[in-house]
C-alpha cells in the first residue's frame, strides 16, 4: 500500500493533520514544539483514497549527537521508503529560513513532494501560500488540519501526484491473531532500547536522556512467523512528580496503550531495587485486566544473579498478590540475551489470559473448596455459594451465585482466586470473581 509521510519543522501541525487523516486521535498534540520524537504509522483515508500515513518528528537543523539531530536523521532515512511527502508549513509564521533549508533537501529527493500551508484559516495566513511558491516545490495547498479546511484540494493534489490513490484501495485488515504487547515502566529503564533490539532496527529513539519517549508508538514485528504489535510508551513517574500538561498527557497515552494491549511487559532496571512506582505500574496493568510479564533489563550488569532473581521474585510475589506466579524474565536489551524467553513467556501469558474452563469442572472444584473451608457467617447467617461459571475470558472472569453476595468477605474471595489459580494452572493472570445473588426458585410462584 502507498505510504505518505508528513514532514516539516516542529509545531507546524503535522500531528494534527495526521489525526485528521487517520480519523482518530492517535498522535499526541501540544502547543509546544518537539512533542513528536518517533514516527508513527497508521491507515488513513481522504475521500476515496486509502493509504498508509506516517507522522514524523519535526525537522531541525542540528548537528552531532544531539537529540534533535538524531530525530532529523531518522526522518531522513524514513523518507527513502515512502511514496509521497507532505511538506507542511505554518501559515501564520510564513516561510522561514528553516523551511527553505529543508525544501532544498527535499528537492534533491526522487519523491513527489506536496507543500501544505497549514493553519491557513485566518486572514493572518492569507499571503503564506503565495510566499511558499518560492520554495520551488510546486503549487502550495492551503489547509487547516484543525478545522478540516482544504481537504478536497489536498485529495486532488495527492491523486495527481500518485494516480494509484484514485483507485480507493482499502487498507489490509490487521491479522486477528496478532499479539499486542505494551512495554511499560519508569523512565530510562530501557523500554525503547528493548523494542529496537526486538525488531532489529532503530524504530524508536533511545539514549541516555530520561523521558525521550513522549507518545505511545506502535511497531509491527514478526517473531518466529507470528505477528506481534509492540507499543513503546512514555516512562511513568509517580503522580506527585508529574510536571506539566505534556507529561500528564504522555502518561494518559501510556495508560491507554495498556488498556488496548493483551500483554503488558513491565520493564525494570535489574541493577536498581524494585521501586514502589514499578509496583504501581504493574497493579495498574492488572486492574485493567491485562496479562503481565516482568522483564528485568540490564541483567548483563548484575552480579550474584541467582540472589537478585530470588529477591526480586519474592518482592513481586508479596506486592502482587492478585497475580501470583507472574512471569519474570531476565534479559539484556543491549545485547538481546533473553528476548526469545520473553516472547515465549508473553505468548504463554496470553494463552493463560484467554483460557476458558468447563462449568462442570469449576463446580467440582467449588464443592471441594467450600467443603475444605466453608464461607464465614455474615451477621450470624450462613453464606452459601450455589454455583460458579465462567462468564468471559481476557481476563478470566467468573460469576459466583451466592445467597448473600455482600456477605462474602475479601479474604475468602482471595482464597477462591488462589484456589482457581492453582487448580487450573492460571499463573500470573488477573482473575475476577463477581458475586451475584442466586435466583430464588420460588420467586413468581402463587402463594
Amino acid at each position: 500500500m502507498l505510504r505518505v509521510a508528513i514532514v516539516g519543522r516542529p509545531n507546524v501541525g503535522k500531528s494534527t493533520l495526521f489525526n485528521r487523516l487517520a480519523g482518530r486521535r492517535l498522535a499526541l498534540v501540544d502547543d509546544r514544539p518537539g512533542v513528536t520524537r518517533d514516527w508513527r504509522e497508521a491507515p488513513a483515508r481522504l475521500g476515496p483514497a486509502r493509504f498508509r500515513l506516517i507522522d514524523t518528528a519535526g525537522l531541525e537543523d542540528a548537528a552531532g549527537d544531539a537529540l534533535e539531530a538524531r530525530m532529523t536523521a531518522r526522518t531522513d532515512a524514513l523518507l527513502e521508503d515512502v511514496d509521497l511527502i507532505l511538506f507542511t508549513l505554518d501559515g501564520r509564521a510564513g516561510v522561514t529560513p528553516g523551511d527553505r533549508h529543508f525544501a532544498r533537501r527535499l528537492r534533491r529527493r526522487r519523491r513527489p513532494v506536496l507543500v501544505l500551508v497549514n493553519k491557513a484559516e485566518g486572514a493572518a495566513a492569507a499571503d503564506a501560500p503565495i510566499d511558499a511558491f518560492s520554495l520551488g516545490l510546486g503549487e502550495p495547498i492551503a489547509v487547516s488540519a484543525e478545522h478540516g479546511e482544504g481537504m478536497a484540494e489536498l485529495h486532488d493534489a495527492m491523486v495527481a501526484a500518485c494516480p494509484v490513490l484514485a483507485g480507493g484501495e482499502d487498507a489490509p485488515a490487521p491479522p486477528g491473531d496478532t499479539l499486542r504487547l505494551a512495554v511499560v515502566g519508569r523512565p530510562n529503564v530501557g523500554k525503547s532500547t528493548l523494542i529496537n533490539r526486538m525488531i532489529g532496527e532503530t524504530r524508536v529513539l533511545a539514549g541516555p536522556e530520561a523521558g525521550i519517549t513522549r507518545d505511545s508508538v506502535a511497531a509491527p514485528w514478526r517473531w518466529r512467523g507470528r505477528d506481534v504489535e509492540l507499543v513503546d510508551t512514555a516512562g511513568l513517574r509517580r503522580a506527585a512528580r508529574v510536571a506539566g500538561r505534556l507529561e500528564r498527557r504522555s502518561a494518559d497515552a501510556a495508560r491507554r496503550a495498556v488498556a488496548a494491549c493483551q500483554v503488558a511487559i513491565l520493564t525494570l532496571d535489574a541493577t536498581a531495587p524494585l521501586d514502589r512506582q514499578d509496583v504501581a505500574i504493574a497493579r495498574g496493568a492488572l486492574d485493567e485486566g491485562r496479562a503481565l510479564i516482568v522483564a528485568a533489563n540490564k541483567w548483563d550488569l548484575v552480579t550474584a544473579g541467582d540472589a537478585v532473581r530470588r529477591r526480586l521474585a519474592e518482592r513481586l510475589g508479596a506486592a502482587l498478590v492478585q497475580a501470583r506466579g507472574v512471569g519474570l524474565v531476565a534479559l539484556s536489551a543491549r545485547s538481546g540475551a533473553g528476548i526469545d524467553r520473553l516472547m515465549e513467556a508473553a505468548f504463554a501469558a496470553r494463552e493463560t489470559w484467554s483460557r476458558r474452563l468447563p462449568t462442570a469442572a469449576l463446580n467440582r472444584w467449588l464443592a471441594a473448596m467450600t467443603e475444605r473451608h466453608p464461607p464465614p457467617l455474615d451477621a450470624g447467617r450462613r453464606v452459601r455459594i450455589r454455583y460458579v461459571t465462567q462468564v468471559s475470558a481476557r481476563p478470566p472472569t467468573f460469576a459466583l451465585f451466592v445467597n448473600r453476595p455482600a456477605g462474602l468477605p475479601l479474604p475468602y474471595r482471595r482464597y477462591l482466586v488462589n484456589g482457581l489459580r492453582e487448580a487450573f494452572d492460571l499463573p500470573g493472570a488477573p482473575i475476577r470473581l463477581l458475586p451475584r445473588a442466586g435466583r430464588n426458585p420460588y420467586a413468581g410462584r402463587p402463594s
